[in-house]
């Protein structure tokens, strides 16, 4: 919807009137590594048997079963 060689309208007047910022229309998704999704399905499927742990118990739970963040912490 936004032309960027429009000759009148800037593109961020384009983005105001589209009631858009404009880092949306800079921002270009980047999709989540192979890594990251396998940890979600970990992460989910222990909650689906754990849905009262919290952030920290489930940081507790993944480093018991072989996953570090590396953080440390």
């Amino acid at each position: 919807m936004i032309e960027p060689a429009h000759h009148r309208l800037s593109i961020t007047a384009q983005c105001r009137l589209l009631s858009i910022s404009r880092s949306s229309y800079y921002y270009a998704p980047v999709p989540e590594t192979e890594e990251t999704l396998a940890l979600m399905r970990v992460i989910d499927a222990a909650f689906l048997d754990m849905p009262w742990y919290g952030s920290r118990q489930m940081v507790r739970h993944l480093r018991r079963n072989g996953y570090d963040d590396g953080c440390g912490g």
